[in-house]
């Protein structure tokens, strides 16, 4: 609710350098989830101020790109000082505004500064090659050379994180970034801002433009951004992909994920208890990487389910800031309601409601509050199977065999990551090999690549051709350019019309 005498805070802009307040008149509520209240009024940006953000980084590209990569390193390197200094800070807004724990959104971002700890060293990664005499007299060599203006539009689960994903690479590649943060908690990008500027990133090289669907499209349409990331849900996924290429841009679009970690009868069932737990429901189950399906041979799903619902009743929920929780509310009230409700339809098509989060005495209070929920007998076929809840709702599947498991995970049309638990390193192996999923964890339930890899699914958890962040990330914001070289003595020259050949 909004309190009638309470003024809010806004939300801006941040364009060339400054916060720039919005006169398109539009805008939105930024929420506590923890008490349902609202926190500030987030500014929605006009075609007309994403035109201004984007002409900004347009005009200052020229001189960063010609910026020594020496300069670059420097500034990220200064970055990440300021970045690492404000760990506390950018935690605590980041719970303020999504609700996860000031724990869990430090290590969103521990990951977040890795990221650049990448970017800062970018005079590594962009060296190229050179073959010195490929033909008589000639040098061949490639180079890489930044894209020009580009954009990042990140998804509420991870306000800090996401955004490093993408933007420390950009700017040290060269390039000059726009990014469009999720509307439902902004705040993190602005912080990010100020430290960028103050680690001596010129005015324009880094613009923000807050905004809803709106903002989108324009930056998806306009002809002087060159490359779009994206993270969400796939069927945004999908169009951001598809509308994107369309307009002739570069893009990397991360979709939504189902990701199942399969136990055998050989694995140590309390291992494997702690990490389902742990990746079902911490940040409430709303990461892309959460396990959210538990794939248990027969003969030891009993145990795993008296294993994890021994854990699951331990878990503390309430406010993120408070010290002391393990899980906090949900983003919004409707996203709250909307995994709520997968209780009742899974409940209905045969499945075994085991915990049922809205029970929890949380849920009966103020914010977005849902208790942690188990769901077991769940079979392909069911909508709570089906679909990416994005909550704290774990579902158990049982199966007969290894090979019906590999089935039922590589059938997903979801590939974001999955898990194996076992002590059968022959078993591990041959899993590896035969799961179609981007990212694999062996004993390790939550398989996120550490910065110097790259972060990305298979099928509909991605598309696009390259991953994000790490080497891929590189080449994301780079293109490649092969230079031909020749400096004979001119009494050498003449006239050849027969196709170049290597002699």
């Amino acid at each position: 609710m909004i309190a009638a005498d309470v003024e809010l805070k806004s939300v801006v802009h941040w364009i060339h350098g400054k916060s720039v307040t919005s006169v398109s008149g539009r805008s939105g509520i930024v929420w506590n989830p923890a008490t349902g209240e609202a926190s500030a009024r987030v500014a929605f940006a006009s075609d007309e101020e994403v035109d201004a953000a984007v002409a900004a980084a347009k005009a200052a590209f020229p001189e960063w790109r010609a910026t020594p990569l020496a300069r670059r390193a420097e500034i990220m390197f200064r970055f990440r000082e300021l970045v690492d200094a404000h760990r506390q800070q950018l935690a605590e807004l980041i719970s303020l505004e999504h609700g996860k724990t000031v724990a869990d959104a430090m290590g969103e971002v521990a990951r977040g500064v890795e990221n650049i700890e990448f970017a800062c060293g970018i005079p590594n990664l962009l060296k190229g090659g050179f073959s010195e005499q490929a033909s008589r007299g000639i040098d061949v060599y490639n180079i890489r050379q930044p894209l020009g203006v580009v954009a990042g539009i990140t998804p509420f689960n991870f306000p800090a994180m996401v955004p490093l994903w993408m933007f420390p690479n950009a700017l040290a590649c060269g390039n000059t970034f726009i990014l469009k943060p999720s509307e439902k908690d902004p705040s993190a990008s602005l912080l990010l801002a100020d430290l960028l500027k103050r680690a001596g990133v010129p005015d324009g090289v880094f613009n923000i433009v807050q905004g809803d669907r709106a903002a989108v499209d324009r930056l998806l349409a306009h002809p002087d951004i060159k490359a779009i990331s994206f993270v969400g849900s796939t069927p945004v996924a999908r169009s951001i992909y598809e509308t994107g290429t369309r307009n002739g841009k570069r893009v990397q679009a991360l979709g939504g994920a189902k990701n199942h970690m399969l136990v055998l009868p050989d694995a140590d069932i309390g291992m494997a208890a702690d990490a389902a737990v742990s990746a079902a429901f911490g940040s409430a189950g709303e990461r892309c990487m959460a396990i959210s399906v538990v794939v248990a041979i027969d003969s030891v799903a009993d145990s795993l389910i008296s294993a994890i619902g021994e854990r699951m009743a331990k878990i503390k929920v309430g406010p993120g800031l408070e010290a002391g929780n393990d899980m906090g509310p949900l983003i919004t009230g409707e996203h709250r309601d909307r995994v709520a409700s997968y209780m009742d339809s899974a409940a209905e098509e045969g499945a075994t409601v085991t915990f049922d989060g809205r029970t929890h005495p949380a849920a009966a209070g103020k914010g977005f509050f849902l208790g942690t929920s188990l769901i077991d007998n769940v079979k392909t076929d069911m909508k709570c199977y089906k679909d990416e809840i994005f909550g704290p709702v774990l579902e158990v599947m049982r199966v007969n065999t290894y090979q019906e498991a590999l089935g039922v995970i590589n059938n997903n049309p979801f590939a974001n990551g999955t898990a194996i638990f076992t002590r059968d390193g022959g078993v591990a192996r041959q899993f590896q090999f035969d799961v179609e999923v981007g990212m694999v964890g062996i004993n390790v339930p939550i398989p996120v690549p550490v910065s110097y890899y790259s972060f990305g699914g298979w099928k509909a958890s991605l598309f696009g051709d390259l991953h994000m962040y790490g080497p891929e990330g590189v080449q994301f914001y780079t293109r490649g350019k092969v230079v031909t070289s020749r400096w004979p003595d001119p009494a050498t020259s003449s006239v050849n019309l027969g196709f170049p050949q290597n002699r």
